[in-house]
């Protein structure tokens, strides 16, 4: 059953840093099996107050791999840089099976 992060950049407090960030993630995802399905672009809040500001969803094959992502040796510099680089919210979810 496929999982997804959904992160929402509220804020980029370091432009450079976030570009490098950029120029290195995605191989990383690759590399667990993940694939960006949402990269920015327009948006419209239907219900609620949210105040979308740049969303990234990446898809994953399961939540396991996931996680295994977000908390791997890989990722971590990467995660770090991005946390300094921007204000963010994050999320894994499950998604619906196959």
């Amino acid at each position: 059953m496929s999982a997804y992060i959904l992160f929402d950049n509220l804020t980029v407090t370091s432009p450079e840093d976030l570009a490098t960030y950029k120029s290195k993630v995605g191989e990383v995802v690759e590399k667990y099996q993940g694939k960006y399905v949402v990269l920015g672009g327009k948006t419209r809040v239907l219900e609620g107050s949210a105040t979308p500001s740049y969303l990234v969803m990446i898809q994953f094959p399961g939540f396991e791999m996931a996680e295994n992502w977000y908390d791997s040796d890989e990722y971590k510099e990467l995660k770090a840089l991005r946390q300094s680089a921007t204000t963010s919210t994050g999320v894994i979810m499950e998604g619906l099976p196959g």
